[in-house]
């Protein structure tokens, strides 16, 4: 593993149990900065408690963990001001538009120009001509770039993104793909939880596969392969993916007029 100092989020020898439940048994794991790392795992894998623990949500029965070079069970508060978490539902206000819940995380954050800063973010993600709408006529995609949007106020240089494309159909998933192969591309430390194999796949630079509360495997798509026997050579034709046939049919529509 690399130190402290180059490592966005640094996991070592994290336990937690509820009652008699052992959620996690050990995790390890280590996240290079400004990249996209992917938390691979099943339903009660430890997915999301383990997301919990690094924003600062719950405390660990043993081990330790760093985010942004902070502890986060001594230093919770700097944790806090360096991070974003975006849940599995998204967290918008459907009675505001789209504008007016940026404005509000804005203003909630003490940020100067509320404003501008929200025309910045809702030209960013393609939100800028249903920005004067209100959030509940937003189809899923729409809702989930806001939501990612709202949790990037700040500036935090790391974001948690737990299970973000759950429930959203294949077009939606895509958009949300684009967005977070954005962030990552700027900067931001990408932390991303998932039971998709495709996934992880189409955006990690590393991944590593959570299993009854332990790391199983853990490094990039081409490590991993590694683990399988080689692959025999067959020849046979390409047929198209049920997704790519699917936007085939309904056809790319603009983000913004969706």
């Amino acid at each position: 593993m690399t130190s402290t100092r180059t490592s966005a989020v640094r996991v070592s020898g994290l336990e937690k149990s509820f009652d008699d439940l052992h959620v996690l048994r050990g995790v390890d794991l280590e996240v290079a900065p400004g990249s996209i790392f992917a938390l691979l795992g099943s339903n009660g894998a430890g997915k999301t408690t383990l997301v919990r623990i690094l924003s600062t949500l719950l405390r660990a029965d043993a081990g330790s963990a760093s985010v942004a070079g902070y502890d986060v069970a001594t230093q919770a508060a700097d944790v806090r001001a360096s991070i974003s978490l975006t849940g599995q539902f998204a967290a918008v206000d459907e009675l505001l538009s789209g504008r007016e819940n940026l404005v509000l995380v804005a203003n909630l954050r003490h940020l100067k120009d509320p404003g501008a800063i929200a025309d910045d973010l809702l030209a960013r993600f393609s939100l800028t001509d249903a920005g004067s709408r209100k959030a509940s006529t937003y189809s899923g995609g729409m809702r989930r770039r806001l939501d990612i949007a709202m949790s990037l106020i700040g500036d935090p240089p790391v974001i948690f993104l737990d299970e973000p494309t759950t429930g959203l159909d294949p077009q939606a998933r895509l958009e949300v793909w684009d967005v977070v192969k954005e962030l990552a591309g700027q900067g931001t430390t990408v932390l991303l939880t998932t039971q998709y194999l495709d996934e992880a796949e189409q955006l990690a630079d590393r991944i590593a596969i959570l299993h009854e509360g332990r790391i199983i495997a853990d490094g990039t798509l081409a490590e991993l392969k590694q683990l399988l026997p080689p692959a025999e050579i067959e020849y046979v034709e390409k047929q198209p993916t049920l997704e790519e046939i699917f936007l085939a049919v309904v056809g790319t529509e603009s983000k913004g007029s969706r």
